[in-house]
This record gives C-alpha cells, structure tokens and sequence, in this order.
C-alpha cells in the first residue's frame, strides 16, 4: 500500500485539520513521506511551525494557518490561502477534535458546546471550506477522521459521541448532495480504533484519574496510513482494527444488549489508577504548550497493524450471513473503541 500511496499522492496537496499533534500530525508526516505537499491547521502556531520544519524535511512544501476550526470564516481564509501558497487543494482532511471525559450530570452546557463547536462544526466547516475550493474543479476528496463512536454512544464520552454521530449525519447528507449534482468530489470516513495519542495527557475530564483508550490500542502511524489509503481510494467509509468492526456491527444488529454491555463494563476501563498531577492543563478551550507529540503515553502498549476494511461491504456480508460474525460480541467489550 505504501509505494501505490506515494504514486498516488506525489505532488498532490492535502489539507489537515488538527495537524498539530496525534493522527493529524501522523497524517501529515506520511504524507510529507508520499511527496504531498501540506496545509497544516491547528490551534497552536508553534506546534505548526514544528510540524511545518519535519515536513520540509521530506522536500516537500508546507503552509500554516493557526486557527480554531469552530471559526468558519477562519477556516474558509485558510483554505484560500493554502491554494495560493501550494496551488490547488486535492485532499481534504478533517482531524481536529476535543473532547470530555464525564459523566453527562457533571458537565457544563458551555464544554457540551465546545465539544461540539470543535468536533462538529469544525468538521463541518472544513468540508464547506473543501467544497468552495474544489467546486469550479468538480475534483477533490474529503476525508473525515471518525470513529465507532459515530455509530455508537458510550458512557462518559457524551459530546464527543454525539459530535462524530452528527458529522457522520451531515456527510451523508453532503453525498447525496454531491451524487445529485453528478460532481467529481468524493467523500470518504476512516473510522477507527483506539490510537495512542496526547488527547489522554490533555482532555478534560471530571474525574479523579487519568483517561485512557480502552482496548487494543494502535499507533498513530496506522490511522495516518488509513487516511491516505482513503484519499487515494475514496471508498464511503473504511473500518480501522476489528474492534470498530465489532462495535459498527455489533450496534447495528443488537443496539440492547450494547446498551447494557456498555452500562456494565465501559465505566471503569476508561481510566487508569493515575491521578491528575497538580499541574494538569486540559486543551478543551484553549490549546496548551505541552510538547505536540504524534504519540501520547501509551507507546509501550500500542500495535503497529490492523486491518482495514471497506465498511459498506463488510456490513452488507455481515447481514446476508445473519451477523455470525458477531458471535464474539463479548470479546468487544475489552476492545471498543475511543479515538
């Protein structure tokens, strides 16, 4: 997959949302890698300029934009700039996210709305920034970052899941639009398992330990390889790792007994016995000046492939066989999945 991704993706240039840290960040380097050049978009203008020195140091051309994707005009400038900076915009990719870890009775309205300006919104503002560019060229590709969790809710990620469920909702809208219209943009989800990224050192959450992903966690670098497997190949959606497949099939077939399973064992596997240390600084509304890694602090645990999967067939073969698959549904609750 690697030698057809940078043939594919040699001298294209990809837009990354979230691309300061984690599997925007991996994204952009594995593109850098393929000879994309890279609109790099996030929060911190440090963090991006740190990105934007490792990308050039593939030979490869990189423009910044420090903005928070809940700014639509922002994102929008952003995209106009980028074209003039590096030419035409071929991908699109929607990575940025914040999220909380709490029970829905200890949030605030005002971190609900964060979530939600940030993981939704700011999707949607990215793919309306896309679409204006790429338009009068009736070519290009959306990718948006997703996950299980836009097909399933779990407990003490609330916003978050409802953010991924209503992008999801949103794009599928936005393909019909596009099918309507006959245009050449395509649309692709990359849905995927627990990675190990710095969301779990800088979150917010209103509790008395530390979050974790849950599972079977990956690298970063197998998310980023997903995304460019889909820029080059956008197929509706891709499933990263079993577990997401489990978890999309799993809801789809007995959405009850995930209930249950996720209200008996999906409340303490999220956290680890750590405390917060004193000085403990969340991202939610303002980004922080901790170091903007590709990894967060679970690298011992992490694995380096998974299988990757068109969610559309996959789905329909799980259905004609009467969902044997999910025979093993037991098995998901140690495996479902959080980004």
């Amino acid at each position: 997959m690697r030698q057809n991704t940078q043939d594919a993706l040699s001298g294209r240039v990809i837009a990354i949302t979230g691309a300061s840290a984690g599997v925007g960040r991996a994204t952009a380097l594995a593109a850098a890698r393929a000879g994309a050049s890279l609109l790099l978009m996030a929060r911190s203008q440090t963090a991006l300029e740190a990105v934007a020195d490792e990308v050039r140091g593939f030979g490869v051309r990189a423009h910044v934009a420090a903005l928070d994707v809940a700014d639509a005009e922002a994102v929008r400038q952003a995209a106009h700039a980028g074209e003039q900076a590096l030419g035409a915009i071929d991908v699109w990719v929607n990575s940025a996210m914040v999220t909380v870890f709490s029970p829905i009775a200890k949030l605030a309205p005002e971190e609900i709305a964060q979530v939600t300006s940030v993981t939704y919104l700011g999707s949607v503002h990215g793919a309306m920034a896309a679409l204006e560019v790429m338009r009068g060229r009736d070519r290009g590709v959306i990718v948006q970052v997703g996950s299980a969790l836009a097909y399933r809710g779990i407990p003490l990620q609330a916003p978050y899941c409802a953010a991924k469920h209503a992008v999801r909702g949103f794009l599928s809208s936005l393909r019909a639009e596009l099918l309507h219209e006959g245009s050449g943009i395509k649309v692709s989800e990359v849905h995927l398992p627990a990675v190990n990224t710095p969301q779990f050192d800088w979150a917010r959450a209103h509790a008395a330990k530390r979050p974790k992903p849950v599972g079977d966690i990956y690298a970063p670098e197998v998310a980023a390889e997903a995304i460019l497997r889909a820029a080059k190949d956008p197929q509706r959606e891709y499933w990263l790792g079993a577990s997401t497949a489990q978890t999309i099939i799993g809801q789809s077939v007995a959405p009850q007994l995930m209930d249950r399973l996720m209200a008996d064992m999906a409340w303490d596997g999220q956290f680890t016995d750590q405390a917060f240390p004193p000085d403990y600084e969340d991202n939610l509304f303002e980004t922080v000046e901790k170091p903007h890694r590709t990894e967060g602090r679970f690298s011992g645990e992490q694995k380096h492939q998974a299988p990757l999967i068109a969610g559309g067939p996959a789905r329909a073969g799980v259905v004609a066989a009467g969902a044997l698959a999910f025979a093993g549904l037991g098995l998901l609750v140690g495996r479902f999945v959080g980004r």
